[in-house]
């Protein structure tokens, strides 16, 4: 079996590396994201580009410092300029609102670069069904197959 590409959107490092939340929740996600990392680490290729790490980057200094060493060594994307013109038909659309344009950015880079997968806990501009279908027509439309935009909890084998 051939691993999928996996584009791993900024919370999937940033949950995995957070303090454990009170919030039983977010707790809950964390817990999935940490026991997708251990138990898949070999079972796909994973992806980040400059988007997910300018955005690790961002915070504490020490959760930054963090949220990088978890994503080291992991390939990136190169930003194309078909990038930045696909996140611009999503902004365009409306889907997407400006405020979130790094949300559409990561939506941009994994269909350019042909991910299966956009693993992302991000539920409200990314991985939200009330936009998905449209994101996936804007995608066709513009020449592009949109990867399977999930969470960790969809990866997990029961």
């Amino acid at each position: 079996m051939i691993a999928p590409l996996i584009y791993l959107e900024s919370t999937i490092p940033s949950y995995l590396v957070a303090r454990v939340s009170k919030d039983h929740i977010l707790r809950g996600q964390q817990e999935a994201t940490r026991k997708w990392w251990q138990e898949n680490r070999e079972d796909g290729q994973w992806f980040v580009s400059a988007f997910v790490e300018a955005e690790v980057a961002r915070g504490h200094p020490d959760a930054a410092k963090k949220r990088l060493e978890a994503i080291a060594g992991l390939p990136r994307l190169d930003i194309a300029p078909k990038v930045l013109a696909l996140s611009e038909a999503f902004l365009a659309s409306g889907l997407i609102p400006a405020k979130a344009a790094m949300d559409a950015y990561h939506i941009a880079i994994a269909a350019f670069h042909e991910m299966e997968i956009l693993l992302t806990w991000n539920c409200t501009h990314i991985h939200n069904i009330a936009i998905t279908r449209r994101v996936e027509a804007i995608c066709t439309r513009e020449g592009y197959s949109c990867p399977v935009i999930c969470t960790p909890f969809d990866l997990l084998e029961t």
